[in-house]
């Protein structure tokens, strides 16, 4: 199956600019109550994922820390913990199952790498599900 009918497209998710502050990180995952968000170069290449946790340990780690100081750190300063792995648009299904077992969503760039959106951990889940209530018990034909 092709994963494109899965995509999010890169207009319907908050993500973040490489440039953008801590604060602005903090603001957009509150807003939209996410743990997570992909973030994007000034080019629109995918460069990551930041974390609550990546946010946490800035915090921690940072002395005096102040929502004022949060203004003043860009995500390019802030260590990021986990390694969410990109798939190009002409990947299959099977490739997203084994990523989505650690990532709430899987990032899905172009040729070039540029971010053009994700795949939610949820319409992966939903796909097999759906594959085995239908009766295709053959993880082969499930993932192809």
């Amino acid at each position: 199956m092709n994963i494109s009918f899965f995509l999010v497209p890169k207009a319907e998710v908050a993500y973040l600019d490489l440039d953008s502050t801590m604060r602005q990180a903090l603001e957009k995952m509150e807003f939209h109550k996410y743990s997570a968000v992909p973030i994007v170069d000034r080019h629109g290449k995918y460069v990551g994922t930041l974390t609550e946790g990546d946010l946490l340990w800035q915090i921690k780690n940072t002395q005096s820390f102040t929502l004022e100081l949060a203004e003043q750190i860009q995500l390019k300063d802030i260590t990021r913990k986990m390694k969410n792995k990109p798939v190009r648009i002409e990947s299959k299904m099977k490739d997203l199952l084994s990523l989505a077992i650690s990532q709430n969503f899987i990032p899905v760039v172009d040729d070039h790498g540029i971010f053009i959106g994700i795949i939610r951990r949820r319409e992966i889940i939903e796909y097999y599900a759906n594959s085995v209530e239908q009766g295709s018990t053959d993880i082969d034909n499930i993932t192809n």
